[in-house]
């Protein structure tokens, strides 16, 4: 199995966490702008959930149930630690079976942040779910699967039948849309709550399978100069 090696520490330091930083700042910076300047926003979008909430029934609320938990904080840690760790058993490339748990660990910080210092209200509706103890932006559960499904459909790619590999992408980007609605109809969240964490989410994903690339490109080029040099000795 392939070890981290410094230079991949210091890519990812460079290529993923320092890109998330500025992430951080551009949907904290969202989050108090709808609190402030696009404060009609705010009130013009209530009118989804308040729509949501009226057409409620009794089937969709134990769908939504469901869809809802997909999101969760322990599902989605649990899913990550058995997916990430068959991967590497597979693969044995240690690089490939981080991504996911990078992705959701640098999302899961932006949100916490930006929930934090944001501290937006939720929707002015009757919720279904029990209210965390964080505000409403963004949306951590949405963020939370969009980083994970995301991530696996970006490796799903490397899948080589592709009736599997599309199979595979379709239903993980299909999680996080489940998410999403099952938020704004339980009535936890508004629309720009639920959109601030598909980006996070979804960034957040790409920049960790982007550091993946980059480190396998590099590892590949390095293999290829040691067996030109090595042919040129022979």
């Amino acid at each position: 199995m392939d070890r981290i090696h410094r230079q991949d520490g210091s890519d990812l330091l460079t290529r993923t966490v320092a890109p998330g930083v500025a992430l951080g700042g551009l949907i904290i910076g969202l989050g108090l702008a709808l609190k402030g300047p696009l404060d009609a926003v705010s009130h013009s979008e209530e009118a989804v959930n308040k729509d949501l909430a009226a057409d409620r029934t009794g089937t969709w609320n134990t769908i939504t149930a469901v869809w809802s938990q997909i999101g969760n904080t322990a599902g989605v840690i649990a899913v990550c630690i058995v997916v990430s760790s068959l991967l590497l058993w597979r693969t044995r490339d240690l690089r490939l079976a981080l991504v996911a748990p990078i992705a959701i660990a640098m999302q899961g910080l932006i949100f916490l942040i930006a929930a934090k210092v944001v501290d937006r209200d939720r929707p002015q509706v009757e919720k279904l779910d029990a209210s965390p103890p964080t505000a409403s932006y963004p949306s951590g559960h949405v963020g939370a699967s969009t980083g994970l499904y995301f991530a696996f459909a970006l490796l799903a790619l490397g899948i080589e039948r592709a009736w599997l590999r599309w199979t595979t992408v379709i239903l993980c980007l299909a999680m996080p849309l489940l998410v999403a609605f099952s938020r704004l109809y339980r009535g936890m969240h508004h629309v720009t709550d639920v959109g601030a964490g598909v980006i996070n989410g979804a960034i957040c994903a790409l920049l960790a399978y982007g550091w993946y690339r980059h480190c396998t490109r590099r590892r590949q080029g390095t293999r290829a100069a040691s067996a030109r040099s090595a042919g040129h000795t022979g």
